[in-house]
């Protein structure tokens, strides 16, 4: 009898030992990465900020695919990290991102507007920028839409863009023309956070602007033929 409870206890111990050498520590077993096939907002900020900085030339869709996998790793060989294409905790660091449980969830895209704003951006997009490099026409989007989210202005992309004298486009009836799917990308792309112009409200081509109100603004930067200004 002093045998078999000696034997039991010699098995309760080695399975507690064995539980406690191979259990997963909870705070590894929920440690989020994103890599390819994740989706969702933190990818969207992920690549918004490759975007921004130059490692990225695809859209900024959420989706986590191999052109964003290739732009993690021109990334991490830039910053000295390991060159895995996953944003894990060193790399999200490096990008000022905070990884959470929900960043591989699937969310939908460009927030809360609609369909209709969106061809509506892409419309006004199309006619006051179809010329210029596409990240330009991003910009165009993103002034808009940094418009939208200001006191300043209507809170409405059609509020904005209807807005009286804000665009020559809608003066001269052009925001009626059909946008091409560069356009309609462009819109997309600024609609899921990505912004060139880094909080611009406005752009104006110095060969033709003839306002002398809007010379006034700080220019910040310059994309194809536009200023952009705060």
């Amino acid at each position: 009898m002093k045998r078999v409870l000696i034997a039991f206890v010699i098995v309760i111990f080695l399975s507690a030992v064995t539980f406690a050498v191979f259990q997963i520590d909870p705070m590894v077993a929920d440690a989020e990465v994103l890599k390819q096939g994740s989706s969702g907002d933190l990818v969207k900020k992920v690549q918004t900020k490759l975007k921004n900085w130059g490692y990225y030339s695809g859209s900024v869709d959420g989706i986590y695919g191999p052109k964003t996998v290739s732009a993690v790793k021109y990334f991490q060989r830039k910053n000295g990290l390991t060159q895995d294409g996953i944003v894990g905790a060193k790399t999200a660091a490096a990008m000022g991102i905070t990884l959470s449980s929900s960043s591989t969830s699937t969310t939908s895209s460009g927030g809360n507007y609609s369909s209709g704003d969106s061809y509506l951006l892409a419309k006004c997009i199309y006619a006051e920028a179809r010329g210029e490099p596409y990240t330009g026409q991003v910009a165009v989007g993103a002034v808009i839409l940094n418009r939208v989210r200001s006191s300043k202005f209507p809170n409405t992309i059609s509020g904005v863009i209807y807005q009286p004298y804000a665009f020559t486009c809608v003066a001269d009836g052009q925001i009626n023309l059909t946008p091409d799917a560069n356009a309609k990308k462009a819109a997309q792309d600024a609609l899921n956070g990505w912004d060139p112009t880094n909080g611009c409200l406005y752009y104006y081509n110095p060969a033709t602007a003839t306002s002398s109100w809007i010379w006034s603004r700080t220019v910040m930067l310059s994309i194809g033929k536009h200023n952009f200004a705060l």
